[in-house]
């Protein structure tokens, strides 16, 4: 049986003789299939042509893996490094031997949403069958199921100082990793649950990004608050884009920005 793999979003699908007819999580509004039409590929294919993964240091114990050449939509997953082991976050869609060698010592695998479910299952086999946590509230995107799945909900410390926190928004089990930082003044892994922008100061919250589906701004005021109750300097996305300090402060005047616009607050203005 083949493990197929969306060549649109990376997500893995369940073991089959022929691949599905299309992927869910890219026929939901909040994502979409490429006017192309659905395709798919395989972790053996993309070994063949030569795909390996890349580990950059964005700081002391926080690591970015991206491969390469991207595989699609091309996030970049977060490796949280701890005295008790590892966190891996929003994994992509390839592993191989030397990506697992890459990233040691992994005790737990998490993604912020089903976007970012990558090869989860195949990471979590290749890294000796350690557990891939998925928010409760998104069980039912789960394309490839394995007993090494299991549900979480509201928080969760994984490993010490840095816990799994169910936001909403983006999905209901939208969820931030935050952790202590290596300097103690806090990190969050934010995925797609709120999105720095390329100033570094801002950022923003979507329902859709692709499709340009924005949230209400109760709504976003919700995710803001719920997100802004633990202190944090930093954030980091998927893509590269992070906010590297006073993050905690750029969440709340962002939401309350995008809320007085969804609100009309400035109609006047266009």
């Amino acid at each position: 049986m083949t493990v197929w793999i969306c060549a649109a979003c990376a997500v893995e699908h369940a073991d089959t003789e022929h691949p599905p007819v299309v992927c869910a999580i890219c026929d939901d509004e909040r994502q979409f299939v490429p006017p192309s039409g659905q395709a798919w590929t395989t972790l053996e294919r993309l070994r063949a042509e030569g795909t390996t993964v890349e580990l950059q240091q964005l700081e002391p114990r926080l690591f970015g893996l991206r491969s390469a050449p991207a595989v699609g939509i091309g996030q970049q997953a977060m490796l949280v490094q701890t005295d008790a082991g590892s966190l891996l976050w929003d994994p992509i869609g390839f592993v191989d031997e030397a990506a697992a060698q890459l990233v040691g010592d992994v005790v737990a695998i998490a993604a912020s949403h089903p976007h970012m479910f990558g090869a989860q299952v195949e990471w979590s086999r290749a890294l000796g069958g350690v557990p891939v946590l998925v928010n409760a509230a998104d069980r039912e995107w789960v394309q490839r199921d394995d007993p090494a799945i299991e549900s979480w909900s509201g928080d969760v410390e994984v490993l010490p100082g840095v816990t799994l926190r169910t936001i909403g928004g983006h999905f209901p089990g939208s969820a931030v990793a935050h952790w202590a930082g290596a300097d103690g003044r806090g990190v969050v892994l934010a995925g797609d649950t709120f999105f720095p922008g390329p100033s570094e100061r801002w950022v923003t919250f979507m329902r859709s990004f692709p499709n340009g589906i924005p949230m209400s701004a109760a709504v976003v005021q919700r995710v803001a608050e719920r997100v802004a109750e633990r202190a944090f300097d930093r954030v980091y996305g998927n893509f590269g884009n992070a906010i590297r300090t006073d993050a905690r402060a750029a969440v709340i005047r962002s939401a309350e920005r995008y809320a007085s616009w969804v609100r009309g607050d400035h109609d006047d203005e266009t």
